[in-house]
This record gives C-alpha cells, structure tokens and sequence, in this order.
C-alpha cells in the first residue's frame, strides 16, 4: 500500500511509501492524457482530429501483433467505431470515463510513448514509468511493464491542476474529461456524503488482478483542492474489500487534510 497527498490549500505534503513503484494498471492512462493535452498545446494534434479505429497493435516485446479483448474492455462504443474514425477527444473521453483499453492503445500508438514519457515528466510525475500499450501479454511476460507511484501521480495531478504550461481551454478540457470519470467507488467514496455532494472529483482509477488504485484531484467546497494517489497491491485471489480498502484511505486522507 501506498499513499501520497498534496494540499494545494496549504501546501502540505506527506506520503507513505510514496516512493514505491506499482504495477500501474489503468492510471498510466493519466501519463496519455497528458501527452495528448501537450501535443494540442503545440499544434501538433487537435482534439477534433479523427483517427481510424483498429483493433491491431504491435507487441513493445517482439513487435508480434496482439488485439485488444472485446470481453474484457469496459467500453464497447469505442468497438463500434472499428474501420470508422474518432475525434481525438473522444477517445480520451472513452479512455479515462470508461477506461477503455482499445482508445488507450490507439492514443499510444499515435502519440508515441516518447512522447508519453517527456510529458509526463514536464507535469512532475517523476515515478511513472510508460513503456508500451495495455493488454501487450507478450511485453508482460517479458517484464515490460507500466509502472507508477502514488508520488509520481500526485505530481502529474497537480501539474495539470497549476496550468502544466497548457492554454485554459486544453487545460479545462483535460480536467472535464476527468471530472467525468465514472468510477467512483475509492477516493470519492470516502468523502462524507454531505460533503462529497458539493465536491467534485478529477481522477482515474486502475485496477487488474493484483492491484487497486485510484489517483487524482479532490476539489471540497471553498478552497484549492488536493492531491491523492491511493495504490494498493492484492493477492490475486484476494478480491474482497479492495474498493472499500482504498475509500478507507481516502477517508483518512480526507480527515488529515480537513481537520490535520
């Protein structure tokens, strides 16, 4: 388990093991966005660009070709689309929102994860670590894996959040894909429901058989938001408890920034 927090209100910060890597699962998808957002910013891309839906890749092991399960991708508009063409920004929509697996890929091989990697580390986020596409088995059993920290996330929300070098609108629109996201049951979970009814969640969550996370950007009523990242590590026979687990954490995150 790890946890890292900053207090944009105030400027504290605090981590447990925050330095400690994670299978990243889901939120790598953050790094992607942010690639994207910087590529906009400088008139490489634009959201509005369509791109041609596929569902065939290249392994960042071997480059052997792989697909993308239909059965196992949250989201199945984005399949709809296949031998069409998307808007950029829906894609990223489609990949945070609903942690499509299939927008994700088709936005790695667009951006390149050179450039996934040098956005991120412009954001701060130091300790995410892309390396390749998501359901790449063959770079998996090689050990080519994503990998993150709660440090490094913390540091790529609160890039976003303090402008990272983006205009208002890419910004803005960056933050509108994420206060979009559908997931809800970890960090906004263990905001009291009194509370968490004015507030509004910026984050992304990311879970496979052996981990549990949720990272991103908590904005309570009347005050500058705050930072978290909740990474948690299971067995993977071990499936109960695991959202309650990291809405516990966020609870106690919420405790600490709201009363110290």
């Amino acid at each position: 388990m790890a946890v890292a927090v900053r207090d944009l209100e105030t400027g504290e910060a605090a981590t447990v093991d925050g330095d400690r890597p994670f299978h990243a699962a889901s939120t790598m998808k953050v790094a992607v966005l942010a690639a994207l957002l910087a590529a906009v910013a400088d008139e490489r891309h634009h959201l509005d660009d369509r791109l041609h839906v596929r569902n065939r890749f290249r392994s960042a092991a071997d480059g052997s070709p792989f697909r993308v399960a239909q059965d196992r991708d949250a989201n199945a508009a984005v399949f709809a689309k296949r031998g069409r063409t998307m808007p950029l920004g829906t894609l990223a929509e489609h990949m945070i929102q609903t942690s499509s697996n299939l927008a994700t890929n088709l936005l790695v091989d667009l951006l390149g994860v050179e450039a996934i990697r040098e956005a991120t580390a412009r954001w701060g986020g130091a300790g995410v670590e892309v390396v390749r596409g998501v359901e790449d088995e063959a770079a998996y059993e090689a050990g080519i894996v994503n990998t993150a920290t709660a440090y490094g996330l913390v540091g790529l929300f609160v890039g976003l959040e303090e402008g990272a070098g983006l205009p208002d609108e890419v910004r803005q629109f960056g933050l509108d894909v994420l206060f979009g996201q559908e997931f809800a049951s970890g960090i906004p979970a263990g905001v009291p429901g009194e509370v968490r009814e004015g507030s509004r969640f910026a984050h992304k969550t990311g879970s496979i058989s052996t981990v549990q996370h949720d990272a991103g950007l908590v904005y309570l009523p009347d005050r500058r938001p705050y930072a978290v990242a909740i990474l948690t590590e299971w067995e993977a026979d071990a499936t109960n408890g695991r959202r309650e687990t990291v809405a516990s954490l966020s609870r106690a995150v919420y405790d600490h920034v709201t009363h110290g």
